[in-house]
């Protein structure tokens, strides 16, 4: 979806009597944090993840509103009358794109008309890692590593693809994985074009949003040291996933994921589908199975049933975890640490 960029509302200030008011209250209604908070710009976002990474290059100018809150998921998420109203009012809106929060493709047609709708699947030097199709993945080469936000480079040709069909969707088709926040270098490409459309709406806090964006794009580089150091011990054992939503942390780590249960969670995987994947814990001895806190875990323990794999979970859209702009830190670590004590045993 382009970015629609409507005409700013102009108010005009109400005429009032020059004894209106008193002398004495003009210094609070100057410096008082409500007049403040008047400043900040309302921008709205879609998902955990990226409210997290807005709230950070925010701080120190205002809080962005959130529409997926709670425990609820994208894949399954129906609009509040609340959540209307924060798009019409909204001066700028942050989205991962139709492909991921297709609930409000429609919505931000109709009511986010007068604010800059930033997509960012669309952010210059994102990896893009095609769909996978089917339970079980082919084994794969540990990807290279990648250098920077803006160097990001995929060979295609080292794409995991479905092990019954052979296919991979070709990256000219509009076709990939929508959970591009699993990587770190993409989370900077992100922050990197959340900072340019904040600036270009609200440049009188141009130089807060570019010192936060710069703090935290250290802090995207150390998290990124950090995990490669806690997934290194048991990177090469093999595991299974509910839904495949993990490519990007597969492909940065160079984790062995073997399959998925189900490629979307609002999708219920048939009984071939089951056996397929039951089959392949066992052929693999894969360690563990991964359920997640929305969808139904009886799939998981139908799976791991008769074998010597164990359940854990992993929490890609971060619903069980405090919004802010602590929350993709912890949504990291959480996964990175979650496999580790399932995969050594812990």
């Amino acid at each position: 979806m382009k970015r629609a960029l409507g005409p700013a509302l102009k108010i005009s200030a109400l005429r009032m009597p020059a004894l209106a008011i008193p002398v004495l209250a003009i210094p609070s209604l100057l410096f008082s944090g409500t007049m403040q908070a008047a400043d900040a710009p309302v921008v709205v976002t879609s998902i955990k993840p990226i409210h997290s990474l807005v709230s950070a290059i925010m701080q120190g100018v205002g809080e962005p509103e959130l529409i997926v809150d709670g425990a609820a998921s994208p894949h399954t998420y129906n609009l509040k009358p609340s959540n209307a109203r924060a798009l019409q009012d909204a001066k700028v809106i942050f989205w991962v794109g139709p492909g991921l929060e297709a609930f409000l493709e429609k919505p931000l047609q109709a009511l986010g008309r007068d604010a800059n709708i930033a997509a960012l699947d669309d952010a210059p030097g994102l990896v893009k890692l095609p769909f996978r199709e089917g339970g079980a993945f082919e084994p794969h080469d540990d990807a290279p590593e990648h250098e920077s936000a803006s160097g990001h480079e995929h060979d295609k040709a080292d794409a995991a693809h479905d092990a019954d069909s052979g296919h991979a969707s070709d990256h000219d088709d509009g076709a990939f994985d929508t959970h591009l926040w699993l990587d770190p270098m993409n989370a900077k490409a992100m922050a990197a074009m959340i900072t340019t459309t904040l600036v270009a709406a609200d440049p009188a806090n141009a130089l807060t949003y570019q010192g936060n964006a710069k703090a935290l794009d250290d802090k995207l580089d150390a998290l990124d040291t950090e995990i490669k150091g806690m997934v290194a011990p048991v990177k090469d054992k093999p595991f299974i996933v509910f839904h495949d939503a993990y490519q990007y942390f597969e492909h940065r780590y160079g984790i062995r994921v073997s399959g998925s249960i189900t490629v979307s969670p609002e999708t219920i995987p048939g009984a071939e589908r089951v056996s397929e994947i039951h089959r392949k814990v066992g052929e693999l001895g894969a360690t563990c199975v991964f359920a997640e806190p929305q969808f139904e875990p009886r799939l998981v323990n139908v799976v791991i049933e008769g074998t010597r794999a164990k359940s854990g979970v992993l929490d890609p859209e971060a619903a069980t975890l405090k919004a802010g702009p602590d929350l993709y830190f912890n949504l990291m670590r959480g996964i990175a640490n979650n496999m580790k004590d399932c995969l050594s045993g812990a």
